[in-house]
């Protein structure tokens, strides 16, 4: 087994969190960082250009490939789970777009008992690292490592349909960031100059060159190195070799949501009975180890229209194909600069709520599932998911085998609250696309379809088209209680030298997209784990 010695900080995982803890920690000459990433570099084509997404989600080159269970909710169904496996992870293969969440959010957050975690706490994390394409304001940042920029084209299919949540009363909004994120209007997303802009580009580039920063790539963790209650460091597979790395103050898992409870359990933290069943040894009994899984489920509709352009028929013919490959090519501009999704709203599946429960991604395309084929017929999306389902899942070993991809069970749309807002949030888009400024395309839905009219029928049509939207969190709860796993400074409870920076600390999920409030969290825990040194 190699020893790649002794360093004060092993980050296990190169993804969002972890590139920006390798270059905070960094920053002080004196201490000594390792970072490990499963992946490789991030030198593929296309994770730098927006639409590359589309070629790097379920491809084992820059994605781990996981799938979930059956769920009973999508009426038995498994589905893909994409997770970055490269340096920048997701935020290496996601959607780009610039999303903190609502300030309700972190103020529950705050209100469980995790101190220092409120909206007015978080806010100065979120402008640090920023660099927002109209410079510094009250509710921006400007000069850090995130770069952020408005969408580099428009679609008038698009412009219509805001035209048309306003009609079905969603004000307009020119910024979701301010705190309430209520409205409909074009995203902002993280790219610089029609180029993905991920962690890796971002923090972990410029940091690169400094003597106190080791990174590995295609270095797999196996499990913790302890000594009783003490995380001591690492065990890894480098390049399919056993190896190991021995940390002088702290092993910090940055692995994600589905990765760091599964390196906790596989070393022996977690539940213990089914550590046992599994033939682990009980280091720590802990129970939350794994659960409290929360995702965002999205109803994909889709609708034919008439008389618009989408990138269904640009895209259907070499010559299309070949011109949007020139506008990209000459200008960085046109579907290849293209987010996945362009067009948000915020909005609301009940008047009396205080603020949104519901996010849409707005598509100027269809296809009958990811991966496939656009349909052969202008059409546009309107993905619509609950930002605050009731749901809970778990993630959990198949076997104490590291390379074995663990159990993933989101449960999705196993509470009956789930279940209505499911079918409500197919209703509004349905107003939506009834309202008058869209008539003149003439809207025929095509999935899930209008023969499901009840709610027994759409909450069946919601199982029928749900799909995850890639915003897995919440398996390494921060908190107090029971069912906790780490404290409101990211430590683990009861042991010594762990600490879990990434999204699975969320103690409930944000209301929006999940990548930035993980930079921020990472931005957190780099001041944190200072003053404790």
């Amino acid at each position: 087994m190699k020893d790649y010695g002794q360093f004060d900080y092993v980050i296990v995982g190169a993804g969002t969190a972890g590139c920006v803890l390798a270059n905070r920690l960094s920053e002080d000459p004196r201490v000594s960082v390792l970072l490990l990433e499963a992946g490789g570099r991030d030198t593929y084509i296309w994770v730098k250009i927006p639409v590359g997404y589309l070629y790097c989600i379920g491809n084992p080159r820059t994605d781990w490939m996981f799938q979930t269970e059956a769920e009973p909710g999508l009426g038995g169904r498994s589905i893909l789970y994409p997770r970055g496996r490269i340096l920048g992870g997701c935020s290496a293969i996601n959607g780009m777009i610039y999303m903190r969440g609502q300030a309700r959010d972190y103020d529950q957050w705050r209100q469980m008992g995790n101190t220092g975690w409120g909206w007015d706490d978080v806010l100065p994390y979120f402008l640090k690292s920023e660099d927002h394409f109209a410079g510094a304001s009250e509710h921006h940042g400007a000069g850090g490592e995130w770069r952020v920029e408005k969408p580099r084209l428009s679609w008038e299919i698009l412009d219509r349909f805001a035209d048309a949540a306003e009609a079905a009363g969603i004000p307009r909004t020119d910024d979701f960031n301010r705190g309430n994120n209520e409205g409909v209007g074009y995203f902002q997303v993280n790219q610089r100059r029609g180029w993905r802009w991920s962690t890796a580009r971002g923090f972990l580039r410029p940091a690169s060159d400094r003597q106190n920063l080791t990174v590995l790539t295609g270095a797999q963790a196996q499990g913790l190195m302890l000594e009783g209650r003490k995380a001591t460091g690492i065990r890894f597979l480098k390049d399919g070799h056993p190896a190991m790395a021995k940390a002088g103050r702290e092993v910090i898992l940055s692995a994600g949501a589905i990765g760091s409870p599964q390196i906790m359990m596989l070393s022996g933290i977690g539940p213990g009975q089914h550590l046992q069943d599994h033939g682990i040894a009980v280091a720590h009994d802990m129970e939350g180890v794994g659960g409290n899984l929360q995702d965002h489920l999205q109803l994909r509709l889709s609708y034919r229209v008439e008389g618009v352009k989408t990138l269904n028929q640009m895209a259907s013919t070499l010559f299309g194909k070949a011109k949007i490959g020139l506008d990209y090519a000459l200008r960085r501009r046109g579907p290849m600069s293209m987010a996945p999704s362009q067009l948000g709203a915020f909005a609301k599946s009940d008047p009396a709520l205080e603020t949104p429960d519901l996010e849409y991604h707005v598509q100027p395309l269809s296809l009958p599932k990811f991966g496939e084929d656009l349909d052969p017929f202008p059409a546009f999306t309107a993905s619509v998911c609950n930002l605050r389902p009731g749901s809970r899942g778990d993630i959990r070993l198949k076997s104490p085998n590291p390379q074995d991809a663990p159990a993933i069970r989101p449960n999705y749309l196993s509470t009956e609250a789930d279940r209505i807002t499911a079918a409500r949030s197919i209703e509004l888009t349905r107003r939506i696309v009834a309202q008058a400024p869209l008539a003149q395309f003439n809207p025929q839905e095509i999935r899930p379809g209008p023969e499901y009219a009840s709610e027994a029928e759409l909450i069946e049509a919601a199982g029928q088209i749900g799909t995850t939207i890639f915003h897995p969190v919440g398996t390494a709860r921060m908190g107090d209680g029971p069912g906790s796993v780490v404290d409101h400074r990211l430590k683990v409870h009861g042991m010594d030298g762990l600490r879990v920076v990434d999204a699975s600390i969320m103690p409930t999920i944000t209301s929006g997209n999940t990548n930035s409030p993980t930079v921020m969290i990472a931005e957190k825990a780099a001041d944190m784990i200072r003053l404790d040194r």
